[in-house]
């Protein structure tokens, strides 16, 4: 067996699929099949091959994991052998949530691009899910995602905090409010990203009283096929209500100031 093999058992198993697991390896779906048949007369079978997707057997499922392990610590010698090498030099595969990526890389970027001309960046969006698993994987270097997160034998660094901002439009009965108290905002009002999302969950524990325990209470509108924070934004430009945003994405120029605006929110105080 070698590397590459153990590489491409791992996408299978997480893509569930040849092509997507050939085009995230980079190859032609034939030579992944091919290299995956060959695993499979030397170790067994590991694929379950159903009409929907293509799942580990129970013997897949734990060469699967031992192979991802296999694959960290090679990455790992590499780093080793790279240690004393320009560290903004070559290749570097970041991923990021949509909710960060899109509002901070193009603030980073450009200065990255003043630092260094010899380093390349390849970008990839998912949830933190996915992205703990390609990380864990060695398919990304690093990952940008929201606190907290915690991953075994992974080096996590605090980067920037920033306080939400309600974006509203500008003749909302709130717009005439420079600070917005937790009281102001009405649960039927507020649109956020759908159930599972983990910046949704953030500002549900940082207003509890816009998640109402009672069945009965006003429900939060919740947006989830396709949603991002910008689909967010285009519906509050078409007053169907407001959001709360990270004060990166709030502030982004999009709409002209006449038509939204936002508004901080008043410390927290605690008793």
């Amino acid at each position: 067996m070698t590397l590459t093999e153990l590489r491409y058992i791992v996408a299978l198993a997480q893509e569930q699929h040849f092509g997507r697991a050939a085009e995230r390896c980079h190859v032609s779906q034939p030579t992944l099949s091919i290299a995956v048949k060959k695993l499979e007369e030397e170790l067994g079978v590991l694929f379950e091959r159903g009409k929907q997707k293509i799942l580990p057997t129970p013997l897949g499922d734990k060469i699967v994991a031992m192979a991802g392990r296999v694959l960290e610590q090679a990455a790992a010698i590499k780093d080793v052998a790279d240690a004393n090498k320009d560290q903004l030099e070559g290749p570097i595969a970041l991923g990021t949530l949509p909710t960060i990526g899109p509002y901070l890389l193009p603030q980073f970027i450009p200065l990255l691009q003043e630092t260094t001309n010899k380093l390349a960046l390849y970008v990839e969006e998912g949830s933190v899910s996915e992205l703990a698993s390609k990380l864990r994987s060695g398919d990304l270097d690093a990952i940008l995602v929201t606190a907290p997160f915690a991953e075994a034998d992974v080096v996590v660094q605090p980067l920037f905090d920033e306080p939400f901002m309600l974006l509203l439009p500008a003749d909302h009965r709130l717009a005439n409010k420079m600070v917005i108290e937790a009281a102001d905002l009405l649960p039927d009002e507020l649109l956020l990203l759908g159930e599972g999302d983990s910046m949704r969950e953030q500002i549900l524990a940082a207003f509890p009283d816009l998640n109402p325990r009672e069945p009965t209470g006003a429900a939060v509108r919740t947006f989830t096929q396709g949603s991002t924070l910008e689909t967010l934004r285009h519906m509050v430009a078409s007053r169907l209500g407001v959001t709360i945003l990270p004060q990166t994405a709030a502030e982004a120029p999009l709409y002209a100031p006449n038509l939204l605006v936002t508004r901080p929110f008043a410390p927290v105080t605690f008793m």
